[in-house]
């Protein structure tokens, strides 16, 4: 006979923590070092989210999946926050500080890649030549099928009306 195994809140977010932090491993991977029932880890994370989704709370997920304007209002909250108040502010928010950071640094490698955009305006422009171009040669192509089509049909008629008088 199974015994129920029953977990503190703290184990329990903790728990929630690594599997939204788990990259590419499986929930059940790190179930299994946790040492908790696949089930019942998936269904902490349901509870989670209905937790989230009823509270309205849009900081409960994993740092990869912040948008871009979520990323830049984080940084600009949390700019001027050193040390404790930094960390509390980022515990929050399911973050850490090395995620603030990694973020600043991309943006601001964003911002001096002014070369990269007009490098790529240039690129689409190109692009959107070769697709004028591309799609004049199909309907030429579509024209000259037709007429292909319409001259086997009108060779067919002609041989069905002089097929007969020349028997």
């Amino acid at each position: 006979m199974k015994v129920k195994q029953t977990y503190s809140v703290e184990f329990k977010e903790q728990a929630l923590s690594k599997v939204l932090r788990r990259g590419s491993r499986t929930v059940g991977a790190v179930a299994d070092e946790l040492n908790v029932n696949v089930l019942t880890l998936r269904k902490w994370m349901r509870g989670a989210a209905a937790a989230n989704r009823s509270s309205g709370s849009a900081h409960a997920k994993r740092p990869e999946d912040w948008s871009l304007e979520e990323r830049l209002m984080a940084l600009q909250e949390s700019h001027g926050l050193v040390d404790e108040a930094l960390h509390g502010w980022c515990r929050e928010r399911g973050l850490f500080a090395h995620h603030l950071a990694q973020w600043r640094a991309q943006f601001c490698a964003a911002g001096r890649n002014g070369d990269s955009w007009r490098e790529s305006a240039q690129e689409v422009r190109v692009l959107k030549q070769a697709n004028v171009e591309l799609q004049r040669e199909l309907k030429r192509k579509e024209k000259a099928l037709a007429e292909a089509a319409a001259l086997l049909v009108l060779q067919k008629k002609y041989r069905a009306l002089l097929g007969d008088e020349a028997e």
